[in-house]
């Protein structure tokens, strides 16, 4: 564990989703310096075995740990469902990681319908289950796998056809079906919110970001622990991609990071 409250927070995804949580993180914690890995040589991890996520999880994990992060968010609801249990019980190390939102969308919704995208690991993970059956108990709540949708974002691919024609195919059902809450299970959909609002329309439907909550609670973690930088330096940002950078530096231009922050993106071999 790093020594001292200067340390970076590490967060790691499949790909460059994970970047909706990283938004969200400096929104509330702008002192912190942060290194982001990007795993996009073996994404969607949705469609690996739960073994291949958690040995693609260390391998990040140890990564970095070497970079001497103080806390390691998990901004992958696969890598959670599949690895994170495991990950606590191997390292001290504080973890975060991704809850479904299933809970504020079974709480909120007032016609008892409510509709979950994320990836095919997800919905076959524990995390996911746990929580419907736990808090979405006589709520009809309707799945659907966005397939294709985590490899359009990964390449930039947000405004073409086919994908508005994807998010057609996946919202459609479910707003026949009277959902009036779109739970988005997956750190890359944030990414196509705009889109996902235009297939929506005038429907009275909240659509449920997990990023804000899982920010909430890195936060929470660093004051438990006394890890929180004492903002006396400018924070740094690296980002490590197994992908292109040129998809990273595209997205980050959507989020607002300061001209004047130190970034720096680097392409590396697969771990």
């Amino acid at each position: 564990m790093g020594t001292g409250n200067n340390c970076p927070i590490g967060i790691f995804d499949s790909g460059v989703g994970g970047l909706s949580v990283f938004k969200e993180i400096i929104n509330i914690l702008p002192c912190e310096s942060i290194i982001y890995f990007a795993d996009s040589a073996h994404a969607p991890f949705g469609e690996k075995t739960p073994d291949e996520i958690f040995n693609l999880s260390k391998k990040i994990v140890d990564f970095l740990l070497e970079k001497k992060v103080k806390l390691i968010v998990v901004a992958c609801n696969t890598a959670t469902s599949h690895a994170i249990r495991k990950l606590r019980n191997q390292y001290v190390i504080p973890f975060v990681g991704m809850e479904p939102a299933v809970k504020p969308a079974a709480l909120e919704t007032k016609t008892g319908h409510i509709g979950v995208l994320a990836t095919a690991g997800t919905f076959k993970g524990k995390h996911f289950t746990e929580t419907t059956k736990t808090y979405a108990k006589g709520v009809q709540v309707y799945t659907q796998v966005g397939k294709g949708l985590v490899e359009a974002v990964e390449k930039g691919q947000f405004d073409l056809p086919e994908t508005k024609k994807l998010l057609q195919q996946y919202i459609n059902p479910m707003i026949e079906q009277n959902i009036d809450h779109l739970v988005l299970g997956c750190t890359h959909y944030p990414f196509l919110c705009q889109q996902i609002k235009e297939v929506i329309g005038k429907q009275n439907i909240k659509i449920i970001n997990p990023a804000e909550p899982v920010a909430r609670q890195a936060r929470n973690l660093l004051f438990r622990y006394d890890l929180e930088d004492d903002c006396e330096t400018l924070p740094r940002y690296e980002f490590y991609t197994t992908g292109k950078q040129q998809v990273i530096k595209d997205l980050i231009e959507q989020i607002d990071v300061s001209k004047e922050q130190k970034i720096k993106i680097s392409e590396i071999k697969p771990l």
